[in-house]
């Protein structure tokens, strides 16, 4: 049975608890108060380009949901983790048209 404990290896109060290290997974806030920055990134990608979203609040499943959402329009693939969603080749301005269109406030980031 090994938990995320912290701090405490042993303790003589007969009442004491210990504190779990793990935290609450974020709820995902509404589309409408999410700010999304869409930029293109070429970055340690080995000279590819990709369009990369971030500022995404939320769950992983939500986040997937968009990237598959994002993927698809686009008809290219990718993927979603850390609050990043990355669609390969330069779909910015496509990008930035869905996610208006489902109500997320973004805006484009860099040229």
């Amino acid at each position: 049975m090994k938990k995320n404990f912290t701090g405490v290896v042993y303790s003589t109060n007969p009442d004491f608890e210990y504190q779990s290290d793990a935290a609450a997974e974020a709820t995902t806030l509404p589309p409408q108060q999410q700010q999304l920055r869409v930029q293109l990134d070429k970055k340690q990608r080995g000279g590819k380009q990709v369009t990369l979203v971030t500022g995404f609040v939320g769950t992983e499943a939500d986040l997937q949901t968009l990237g598959k959402l994002l993927k698809t329009k686009c008809g290219v693939g990718g993927s979603a983790k850390d609050g990043e969603i990355v669609v390969q080749g330069d779909f910015r301005e496509k990008v930035l048209e869905v996610l208006v269109k489902e109500g997320y406030k973004a805006k484009k980031i860099g040229g």
